[in-house]
Parts: C-alpha cells; sequence; structure tokens
C-alpha cells in the first residue's frame, strides 16, 4: 500500500517545516508586545538582552521540536523523550518574555489605549495557552491528549491569543502612523471585550471535551456522550468573537469618516524613531538620517528637552536617493504561484506557461536600467512644512 515508501518520513517533512513556522509566527507579534508595554508603561523595557537571546532561543530550539506531533506513532522512548525535553526546555524563553513585559509595567505610569488592552489580553492568555502546551510535552500523557480537543484548544490559544492578539494590538498602534489618524477608541475597546470574552467562552470549553475523549474532526456528537452542551457554549463563544470581529470594522469605517487627524506625528507620546517622522510617513521617511545614542533615543532626547537641554543639532538637508516603484516582482509572483500549482499536479501545461512567465520578468526587468531617483531639497522642505515642521 505505501508503494515501498515510508509515510513516516513524509510526515516528518511535514513538521519539520511545521512546527518552527508556528513558534516562529509568533515571534513579530512578540516583538510587537515589547514595543506597546514599554510606550504605555512610560519605561525602557525590562531585560532588553534577555528578551533578544530569549527570541533567538526560540528560533534555534523551534527546530527541534517537530516529532512532539507524534508521540504516539510508535517512534519510540528515546526518540519520545528527546523531543519531550526540547518541548519544555522551549517554555523557558518563552517564560522569560512574559516577566520581562510583567516588570516592565511595575511601578511604570500605566495607560490603556487599545494597544495595550490587547497586550493585557495577551498576557493571561498566552501563559495558560504555554502551560497546556507543556502539558502535552509530557509524553505519556499525551497519549491521552493526542488528536483531541485539548490540543486545539491549545493549538488556538497560543495562535490567536499570541500571534492575533499581538497583531490587533500592532494595528492599533501604528494605525496613526500609516494612515495619519488614529482609529475610534470607544468602539475599539468594545471589540476588545467582545473579542476576549468570546475568547474564553469558545475555548476553555475544548479542553474539557479533549479530557473527555472527544477527537478532532467530529462532524457529529450525540446527547448521550455529554458533548453537548460544551461544543454549544463553544459556538456561542465563536459568535462573540465574530461580534468583536464587527466591531473592528465598524470602528476602521467609523474612523474614517470621522478621524481625529494625528497633527504630531507621535499621537502615543512614543519612544522609538518612527515617531519623529509625520503621519502618514512620506516616502523617503526620515527628512535627515537619525542619530541614534542610546536605546529608545527618541524617548531619552524628549525628555532631556523637557528639561531645558537645546534639541540636538541636525546635519543640513541633502536630495534623498530613492529606489523607483516596480510591478515586475509581483507579477513574477503570480507566475510563480502558476508554476508552483501545475508543479503539485503535474499539469505542464500549467507549469511550462508559469516557468516561461518567470523567465520573461526576470529578463525584462534585467534590462531596466531606470531603477533610482533623487528626491530634491526642496521637495523635502514642502512636505516637512506642510506636516508643520521646520527643517
Amino acid at each position: 500500500l505505501d508503494g515501498g515508501g515510508n509515510p513516516m518520513m513524509y510526515i516528518n517533512l511535514i513538521w519539520m517545516w511545521g512546527h518552527p513556522e508556528v513558534y516562529i509566527v509568533v515571534l513579530p507579534a512578540f516583538g510587537i508586545f515589547s514595543e506597546v508595554v514599554a510606550t504605555f508603561s512610560k519605561k525602557r523595557l525590562f531585560g532588553y538582552k534577555s528578551m533578544v537571546f530569549a527570541l533567538m532561543s526560540i528560533s534555534v530550539a523551534s527546530f527541534f521540536t517537530w516529532a512532539h506531533h507524534f508521540f504516539t506513532m510508535g517512534s519510540g522512548a528515546n526518540v519520545n523523550a528527546f523531543f519531550a525535553v526540547t518541548t519544555m526546555i522551549i517554555a523557558i524563553p518563552t517564560g522569560v518574555k512574559v516577566f520581562n513585559w510583567l516588570f516592565t509595567m511595575y511601578r511604570g505610569r500605566l495607560s490603556f489605549p487599545t494597544p495595550m488592552l490587547w497586550m493585557l489580553g495577551f498576557i493571561p492568555c498566552f501563559v495558560v495557552g504555554g502551560m497546556t502546551g507543556v502539558l502535552l510535552s509530557v509524553a505519556p500523557a499525551d497519549f491521552q491528549f493526542h488528536n483531541s480537543y485539548f490540543l486545539i484548544a491549545h493549538f488556538h490559544q497560543v495562535l490567536i491569543g499570541g500571534v492575533a492578539f499581538g497583531y490587533f494590538a500592532g494595528l492599533y498602534y501604528w494605525w496613526p502612523k500609516v494612515f495619519g489618524f488614529k482609529l475610534n477608541e470607544k468602539i475599539g475597546k468594545w471589540a476588545f471585550w467582545f473579542w476576549n470574552i468570546g475568547f474564553y467562552v469558545c475555548f476553555m470549553p475544548q479542553y474539557v471535551l479533549g479530557l473527555m475523549g472527544m477527537t478532532r474532526r467530529v462532524s457529529s456528537y450525540g446527547w448521550d456522550r455529554g458533548w453537548y452542551e460544551l461544543n454549544l457554549t463553544s459556538t456561542i463563544g465563536g459568535f462573540l468573537m465574530g461580534i468583536g470581529f464587527l466591531f473592528q470594522v465598524w470602528q476602521i469605517l467609523h474612523s474614517i469618516k470621522f478621524m481625529e487627524k494625528d497633527t504630531t506625528g507621535d499621537p502615543w507620546d512614543g519612544r522609538t524613531l518612527e515617531w519623529t517622522i509625520p503621519s502618514p510617513a512620506p516616502a523617503y521617511n526620515f527628512a535627515t538620517l537619525p542619530t541614534v545614542q542610546e536605546k529608545d533615543d527618541f524617548w531619552e532626547e524628549k525628555q532631556r528637552i523637557a528639561a531645558g537641554g537645546a534639541p540636538r543639532p541636525k546635519p543640513p538637508l541633502e536630495p534623498i536617493h530613492m529606489p523607483k516603484n516596480s510591478g515586475i516582482p509581483i507579477i513574477m509572483s503570480f507566475f510563480f504561484f502558476v508554476a508552483g500549482f501545475g508543479f503539485v499536479w503535474d499539469w505542464l501545461w500549467m507549469i511550462i506557461p508559469g516557468l516561461a512567465g518567470v523567465a520573461v520578468c526576470m529578463l525584462v526587468h534585467s534590462f531596466n536600467y531606470n531603477t533610482d531617483y533623487y528626491i530634491p531639497v526642496e521637495e523635502i522642505k514642502r512636505t516637512e512644512a506642510a506636516a508643520g515642521r521646520a527643517v
């Protein structure tokens, strides 16, 4: 039936890619939380070096955890023990980051706009998800948890409570920098509470269902097993999260119509360099190359000026070298998709035109020598003056 091959090798190949991806997809969210918590605690991020080391440790250790997806498939005690230990170890740098954020908030001057709410909502959610991940890493226990709704609840606890919540925090935090106006805070808080309450109503019952023996991919379940009520509760939670999403859509549309324009470029009293430029950011970003002398340099400079110090002198304006836009990479990516899809199904009629399109795009782009231009000083002055900034 297996044609002389080994299906387990195929599964190994999938998860050797798939599980590092699951960890690494959350790392940008951790970076977002680090920015948000420092800004709204009015404090420098606690343990910056340990935070960076923890992120690097997760990136490396994530490549040694993939076999915990098939503890029950007969890999043997030694293999199971190795991957159980590596999975437990990866929880250590993850816990370090949580303490970094908590100690950043400790004795800080906290404020609670929408980005900070998503940060606070993330911490208990991710802690529960992390602890259940450690439970799943225990190979003997995993024989009970494997392929059950306990696993489903854990996965969503960290991927939604970690990744999605982080990207929501980043959406609210950098929205005024991208578009030049803030999103409505009142509607955003409604969205936050519907999302969070719905999240726990949806996924907490699934832990219990998993311990009761309910496996995933079940299309129907009877009253006699005692699963119905908890599944109904979980469904209600899903609808509550849907209402939260509708609030977010309403928030964006409402804010576009009744926008609260950001005229300062620094609506959150930020700490990092992107808040030194107008909102939305001009094409060239910085009119002059910023000089960075310490961590959170913009924040430290603001504190120094507030204490009576003189602003740091800036170099004179010069023309800014810029790359020209090109649509060829987007077109080439489409042809790559066509060719890749053809390779999946072994369709030569799709592979050949896809690869031909890629080759033509590369050929055309290789003869494109007009790839850059300079923004003159006069245009930089006009842009900065329109944003109310002296140059």
